[in-house]
């Protein structure tokens, strides 16, 4: 069962959109502006975020922004009257993974919240498991708040591992996302997986790298 967040000052709108969710078997929290939504996605979990744009106190775009800057990857789509290039170019940059423009089809929408819940965002520019972060845009990664030293193949594999959490990531799909087509042999990733297992050093950090046997590896808390 789908669980949704719908973020949407317009409250006949919004009620009348929970009505329809309900009735798809679609779980539905409301919120009336960015910061009451901001609340509940830091003490719950859902399968997507629907965000109005235009709210008072914190808008559609801020919330977004806000989410992908702490790490949050739930899937968003933008649900707007706002309808040009411009605007859905500006969602997108903001980190939304779809748009939708008022006024809609209910049908369509229903449609559109089963595609993203199937997946994560890739739009977050910060990837957060535990005391670990990893920052994609600069590149870095950081332990209990302070910077260790990652190599590109580290960084690689951190990513890979941090975006699948905390589901397990198999040895063929690390290799292939590190190396590509161009394949090492067996004991190139076990060479690197003990160093990222150094990297993480003692204490509550060690056991978040997991071997999975059989299969490959996982990282969570």
């Amino acid at each position: 069962m789908l669980s949704v967040l719908l973020v949407e000052d317009n409250r006949d709108l919004a009620l009348s959109l929970v009505e329809h969710l309900e009735i798809e078997k679609i779980i539905c929290d409301y919120a009336v502006n960015g910061i009451e939504g901001q609340t509940l996605l830091e003490n719950n979990r859902y399968d997507v975020v629907i965000l109005d744009i235009n709210m008072p106190g914190m808008d559609g775009l801020a919330l977004c922004e806000a989410l992908r800057s702490n790490g949050n990857d739930t899937p968003v789509m933008i649900l707007t009257a706002r309808d040009t290039l411009e605007n859905k170019l500006e969602g997108f940059a903001a980190g939304a993974d779809d748009y939708l423009v008022k006024p809609f089809e209910v049908p369509e929408l229903i449609v559109r919240l089963g595609v993203l819940a199937k997946r994560r965002s890739g739009q977050v520019s910060t990837l957060n498991v535990g005391p670990f972060s990893l920052n994609i845009n600069q590149r870095s990664g950081h332990l209990h708040g302070h910077p260790v030293k990652l190599t590109p193949i580290l960084f690689k594999l951190l990513e890979v591992l941090l975006r699948a959490s905390p589901n397990p990531v198999s040895q063929e799909a690390l290799i292939k996302a590190v190396w590509g087509d161009d394949l090492p042999d067996s004991n190139k990733l076990r060479v690197h997986i003990h160093n990222l297992r150094k990297l993480l050093g003692s204490g509550d950090a060690e056991h978040m790298l997991q071997t999975v046997p059989g299969y490959g590896f996982c990282f969570k808390e």
